[in-house]
């Protein structure tokens, strides 16, 4: 395989410079309550305080590699609230359209306990009622928020919410039809299926889903699961079936192919990305991604590599992250998919070594795995 080298931390950005932001996102930050003492949750008095949110991790990780990035949510004016919008700062967000909602509407909550082989991993949502389920239209002026925009993204998680909460409205779904009504021509829109069984059932989610999908989503970020079983789409030699029930080997190119065009003509998309772990134990996972547009360029991970883990919620929003700055930094059709890949895959591998969820993670030292990761040997060296 032929793969080029790219050198992310010699790019001209200078395109995106005196503009608004050229990435815009919308969605639900939650505060991540994570053991300090070695206990149990149900134990513990002592908690450690992050933030988390798919679409949050994601801006910031493109605000980090240099791209202007906005993040829009509704949070309570109250101290939590502050922090999401501090931390969105801090790492070089446009915040200047964030709702706030009164002081006294809670904030998402995500409980968190980090499990360890053969112990598993355990969460659990405090989401319903939160103050973004009711982020809704006129809330924000879209013009002004996506003037620049080159890259309009939002995840699947997000228009769970209401059906979490019961609400008989589904306020995110409408301020996102709103926003598509007011996007520049030209800005693409990215969404990450994100399908969690938890917020929504799989009739639910199908139903607010598939319309977006075929009529205004550009680029398609997914997994191979979420697809078999909420469409029952197969991948090559594998039925959907196989897939669900984990009945399967290692996939071909031509069975990932298979299920990227499947996947393709059914939504209309212009590129679709799916990312595919191997959890071999809680501390040590395989990873690889792929990626196909519609006129057939394909380009897989040159290998499946390892990751010792440390925290692995983040991941696959970093390397969302690393796709998109592909898609937004190359022209030709092909360069800008393998750069995609290959940021994306050494971005997520450095962020599930480190603990919470935000990708503090630089372009020197994701420069320096691709690399490694592409050259073969060396040194891993970053400043």
């Amino acid at each position: 395989m032929n793969i080029p080298m790219f050198d992310i931390t010699k790019d001209d950005l200078s395109a995106f410079k005196g503009k608004g932001p050229a990435f815009v996102t919308f969605g639900e930050v939650m505060v991540r309550d994570t053991p300090a003492d070695e206990e149990r949750l149900e134990r513990t008095r002592t908690v450690r305080l992050s933030m988390a949110g798919s679409e949050y991790t994601l801006a910031m990780a493109l605000s980090r590699f240099g791209i202007p990035a906005s993040f829009i949510t509704r949070v309570p004016d109250n101290p939590y609230g502050w922090q999401v919008r501090n931390i969105a700062r801090a790492e070089g967000l446009n915040t200047d359209h964030i709702v706030w909602a009164p002081k006294t509407e809670p904030i998402g909550r995500y409980l968190y306990e980090l499990g360890r082989t053969p112990r598993v991993t355990t969460g659990w949502y405090q989401r319903m009622y939160s103050a973004a389920s009711k982020f809704g239209p006129g809330m924000v002026d879209w013009d002004a928020a996506l003037k620049d925009c080159q890259l309009f993204h939002t995840s699947g998680i997000t228009f769970g919410l209401a059906n979490h909460s019961g609400y008989a409205q589904n306020h995110n779904l409408e301020a996102l039809y709103e926003a598509l009504a007011a996007k520049p021509e030209g800005c693409k829109v990215g969404l990450d299926f994100n399908y969690r069984s938890t917020l929504w059932s799989k009739a639910q989610c199908v139903e607010a889903m598939t319309p977006i999908l075929q009529e205004h989503v550009d680029y398609l970020i997914t997994s191979i699961e979420d697809m078999a079983d909420l469409y029952d789409m197969s991948a090559g030699q594998y039925s959907a079936r196989q897939i669900v029930n984990g009945d399967f080997g290692r996939m071909e190119d031509d069975d990932l192919r298979a299920f990227m065009q499947g996947v393709s003509e059914r939504f209309d998309t212009e590129v679709v990305a799916i990312t595919i772990r191997y959890p071999d134990s809680f501390e040590e996972h395989r990873w690889e991604s792929a990626v196909m547009d519609a006129e057939g360029h394909f380009f897989r991970s040159p290998a499946v590599t390892n990751i010792v883990l440390w925290d692995r919620l983040g991941g696959g929003d970093t390397w969302n992250g690393g796709f998109y700055y592909g898609l937004l930094t190359e022209s030709d059709p092909m360069r800008r998919l393998q750069k995609g890949v290959l940021v994306g895959d050494a971005a997520t591998r450095i962020k599930q070594t480190l603990m919470f969820d935000l990708p503090i993670v630089t372009k020197a030292e994701v420069q320096a795995l691709m690399r490694t990761s592409v050259e073969g040997g060396g040194k891993r060296t970053a400043r």
